[in-house]
């Protein structure tokens, strides 16, 4: 009797855990907010969509990170999305991008940071890392030319355009 409650209560505590491998690393992300189409994007639907490889170095706790990853262009993701829901003039000069992971680390940039007409940042959301299957690291926010790592999020869930 004892030992049946133990395999139960395994059993619950395990049952999380094995419903997230079945469902991989990569999950779905969500793009909210200030978009006029707010959707979700799984892997598949983020394949579909023209996709860029950049070669990447930056500084991080264990020192120099050279990486490639393939994804898609931020700003390519909002125009998915229908692009920015304020029409006004100047419109990416007054957004906010929040950028969460499932862990709830999160970092902000502007949309006139990434905007090609502006700032022109070629920020990614990557779905693949090096020589990895798409979708095994999750998703991540990339950073070009960033000379320190802390902007390149792992396991991005939400894109919120505030």
């Amino acid at each position: 009797m004892r030992l049946g409650r133990v395999a139960v209560v395994c059993a619950v505590l395990l049952l999380p855990v094995a419903s997230r491998a079945a469902d991989g690393p990569a999950g779905e992300l969500s793009l909210t907010g200030q978009v006029a189409h707010p959707q979700q994007f799984s892997l598949d639907k983020l394949k579909a969509l023209a996709s860029q490889q950049v070669q990447v170095s930056f500084l991080s706790e264990r020192g120099e990170q050279k990486m490639s990853f393939t994804g898609v262009p931020l700003w390519a993701l909002l125009g998915e999305a229908g692009g920015l829901a304020d029409t006004e003039r100047g419109a990416a000069l007054h957004h906010t991008i929040k950028i969460t992971a499932k862990d709830g680390y999160w970092v902000a940039i502007s949309t006139g940071e990434i905007d090609p007409s502006l700032g022109g940042k070629p920020a990614m959301i990557a779905y693949q890392r090096d020589d990895e299957a798409p979708g095994a690291s999750g998703f991540r926010l990339v950073m070009p030319g960033d000379k320190h790592g802390a902007r390149y999020v792992r396991d991005v869930v939400a894109i919120d355009v505030e």
